[in-house]
């Protein structure tokens, strides 16, 4: 009877053992699965070769699985060869070493990078310049980036004749989203459409190849006309950042770009790693772009002037990126013994010459003890009833907390040299100057 009981016992403990190892290998097996990019050079030039088929073999050799439903996500298979998939990390490994396999690598997230560009490099408009407006009208450039606003004045197409013949793109921009003979193709590679969210991609294909539109400003600050490279040149969209700039959607619109017939791919999209041109989306994409006669022309990065930080370093790219610029934004500041100190910020605001007390962030503190962390204008250190209806001066540069704090505008130590722009009235002095309006508002008191 022991011996029975004894028996009983290992047998259930066996079995609560083998369920949950079963559990914990599903629950392994599922968390291991990540997104590769598997990359296979060049199409086979062989009539019979399917690339869906041969990406679904590779799948179903490697996973072991009798469905592999989900598992592949994209296959390029217009313009080069390979397929993004979801792998274990052993699955990884098989299909590295299989024949024809260049590379595998793992579906990483890039980021967006960036205008009275042309006249300052001596490309303006007018009688000096001479312009072939047949080829530039037969011109198409691929944009990738976050999409585009097929309204702007930017890309009318007032004036132009039906797109290149050899344009074999759509427009596939989804709800409500119109071409026409300026801009004669979009796409998308996630859900929703090819519009422009953020107002990064319009900015960049109007840089490009935007038409001239005259007295434009923000909010009266920069005013002028604004004007692409080649703006008698057709427009190609294709979003590829909603959100995030996946691997695997550069990838995509490399794939229809060649294959739609854009001459040009301009991309300012990139890393902040530099990684084997093998293993790299753009690198890679431009390597089939350029065997076409396609250049690709990508942004050196956000990350400089510092040296070794650019990351698009393929020879077969064109990268660009500005040294210097001839115009900066400034923000004035005069203090009430008329001294005035020029900072920096997109400022369109106007306080139509009134004054204000200034409050220096340490006076506003809501106690002694929380002196020093109000100097920086630490949001939870101020008292929000000193600093509402003043001009709130701040040793950080936190504008949302002057903003937040109900100040009228803010003064803040900044020894950067660019500007940004912000919620309400702010200058960003060098600290010289910031030191000067901390000796009058002591002088002041």
């Amino acid at each position: 009877m022991a011996e029975r009981g004894a028996f009983s016992s290992f047998h259930s403990f066996l079995i609560v053992l083998l369920f949950l190892n079963s559990v914990l290998a599903v629950t392994h097996g599922h968390q291991d699965k990540q997104v590769y990019i598997v990359y296979m050079g060049s199409l086979p030039s062989r009539a019979d070769y399917t690339p869906m088929s041969h990406h679904m073999n590779i799948l179903q050799e490697v996973a072991r699985e009798s469905s592999i439903e989900g598992r592949l996500v994209r296959s390029y298979k217009r313009s080069f060869n390979g397929f993004v998939a979801r792998l274990t990390e052993s699955e990884r490994e098989r299909v590295a070493d299989m024949e024809g396999v260049v590379s595998v690598f793992p579906n990483k997230k890039l980021k967006l990078q960036t205008s009275a560009s042309w006249d300052f490099m001596g490309l303006k408009e007018g009688k000096g310049t001479k312009r072939n407006p047949l080829v530039e009208s037969d011109t198409i450039i691929g944009v990738f980036d976050g999409g585009i606003w097929p309204e702007s004045e930017s890309f009318s197409d007032k004036g132009f004749g039906p797109p290149p013949k050899k344009w074999k793109g759509i427009c596939a921009g989804g709800k409500n989203f119109t071409c026409n003979n300026k801009l004669i193709g979009a796409r998308h590679y996630s859900p929703g459409d090819a519009r422009d969210s953020t107002g990064h991609g319009t900015h960049t294909a109007s840089i490009a190849a935007g038409n001239a539109v005259a007295n434009t400003s923000f909010f009266g600050i920069g005013n002028g006309t604004v004007r692409g490279a080649v703006p008698a040149s057709r427009i190609a969209a294709y979003r590829v950042c909603a959100g995030e700039c996946r691997d695997d959607a550069i990838l995509s619109a490399f794939d229809d770009a060649i294959a739609d017939g854009v001459d040009i791919i301009t991309i300012s999209i990139g890393d902040i790693n530099v990684y084997p041109f093998e293993k790299d989306p753009i690198a890679i994409g431009a390597f089939h772009a350029m065997s076409k006669g396609i250049l690709t022309v990508n942004a050196a990065g956000n990350t400089g002037p510092d040296t070794a930080s650019i990351t698009s370093l393929a020879p077969w790219m064109l990268t660009v990126a500005a040294s210097t610029a001839n115009r900066e934004f400034v923000s004035k500041v005069v203090l009430g013994d008329g001294k005035t100190l020029v900072g920096k910020s997109v400022n369109g605001f106007d306080l139509k010459g009134k004054k204000f007390p200034l409050v220096y962030g340490k006076s506003a503190a809501l106690s002694l003890s929380q002196a020093k962390c109000a100097e920086d204008c630490t949001p939870e250190c101020l008292d929000a009833s000193l600093v509402k209806g003043k001009i709130l001066v701040c040793n950080r540069f936190l504008p949302y907390v002057a903003y937040t704090k109900r100040a009228v505008a803010a003064i803040f130590k900044d020894g950067s040299d660019w500007a940004q722009i912000n919620g309400l009235p702010v200058s960003g002095l060098q600290n010289d100057d910031f030191e000067s309006v901390l000796s009058y508002f002591k002088s002041e008191k």
